[in-house]
């Protein structure tokens, strides 16, 4: 059975579908930048290139997972949670798109179908997963790291789930084939981003607390 990978390359998904994503990733992008410009907080500007550093670097080094297939950070839900969901899509869209064009880690034909699976589900609907969860136990000071985890690692099953549905509408693979393959993993694969994600989220709290306050700051 064959391993479909976050990162695609030019050929997994059809041009229609490619197409349908890179409509849906640049209304996005629009309205990320027009709301990022408007609520970003000077001081977060430097934090923005700081995370796009850390988050290009993370993905840069793959950890292994039973099977002999390995995953590596997306970082997503971290930079929605310290940048809000707009800078952090401007963020993730920016390290994708300097992955595929520098280093060809993905597809250009792809290459928006590849924001949206790796950043957008992360920066938007994980964010948004992230507050809902910690609001409900508490806040974020009480519920930061376990909402954290939970987004987290939904992100990545979400983007798993996605991945599966343009490889079948594609007709690259069957849906069934593609779940099997893409989720299967990507559960364990989740786990070792919410690990990552809450590690530096703590270590933030420890030694930089104020860049907590950011993105509050940014939206008010």
């Amino acid at each position: 059975m064959p391993l479909f990978l976050l990162h695609a390359a030019d050929g997994f998904f059809s041009v229609p579908v490619s197409l349908v994503f890179w409509a849906i990733t640049i209304a996005a992008l629009a309205i990320s930048l027009k709301r990022a410009g408007e609520r970003l907080d000077e001081r977060a500007i430097p934090l923005m290139g700081v995370m796009a550093a850390f988050i290009f670097a993370g993905q840069m080094f793959n950890f292994q997972i039973p099977g002999g297939t390995s995953g590596h950070l997306l970082g997503g839900v971290l930079a929605g949670i310290l940048l809000g969901p707009y800078a952090g899509t401007v963020v993730m869209a920016c390290v994708i798109a300097v992955q595929a064009l520098v280093f060809q880690d993905g597809g250009l034909v792809v290459l928006g179908a590849n924001i949206f699976n790796m950043g957008i589900i992360g920066t938007m609907g994980g964010y948004w997963v992230y507050r809902a969860i910690a609001g409900a136990l508490g806040g974020e000071e009480k519920g930061r790291l376990p909402a954290a985890a939970v987004a987290a690692w939904l992100s990545v099953v979400t983007a798993a789930v996605v991945v599966s549905i343009q490889l079948a509408l594609s007709d690259t693979t069957s849906l069934g084939a593609a779940l099997v393959a893409m989720v299967g993993w990507h559960v364990i694969i989740g786990i070792g981003e919410a690990i990552i994600t809450v590690g530096a989220l703590a270590f933030i709290r420890v030694a930089r607390a104020d860049l907590l306050t950011l993105r509050e700051a940014s939206a008010a």
